[in-house]
């Protein structure tokens, strides 16, 4: 039987269009709120056609020395094209791109993960200095 682990798949964001790209500060002051943008389709756009979407992308941060990551935030993204008309027929369309603001006391880990309607789950990762 498969674990939701062994579904994560991964890879460089500037040859794969399904993967996370996580973009926030290498190193930041400790207890001082900063942003994270996570975003889908960086180098490589992807397709947001009723058929063919995001669904989703959840970012997480694992603070160094701690068991569990906290889940920072997610966002949800519904509008691809589709309308009474049909597919691929309305001119609402979302972005899969979510930027979150958060503080941490310690460095750690940043985790992306998205989901492609088609193609899975992707997942990515950032290190975070705090000082």
């Amino acid at each position: 039987m498969a674990e939701l682990k062994d579904l994560l798949q991964s890879a460089d964001w500037k040859a794969e269009k399904h993967v996370p790209v996580i973009e926030s500060p290498d190193k930041v002051n400790k207890g001082v709120f900063f942003k994270v943008t996570v975003s889908v389709g960086k180098e490589i756009p992807h397709p947001n056609k009723t058929e063919h979407f995001i669904s989703w992308i959840s970012l997480f941060f694992q603070p160094q020395g701690e068991k569990y990551p906290y889940q920072i935030g997610r966002a949800e993204f519904a509008a691809h094209g589709a309308s009474i008309n049909g597919p691929d027929t309305s001119t609402v369309y979302t972005c899969p791109e979510i930027t979150i603001v958060f503080k941490t006391e310690k460095s750690g880990t940043i985790f992306a993960s998205s989901c492609c309607n088609i193609h899975g789950l992707w997942q990515s990762s950032r290190e975070l200095v705090v000082s």
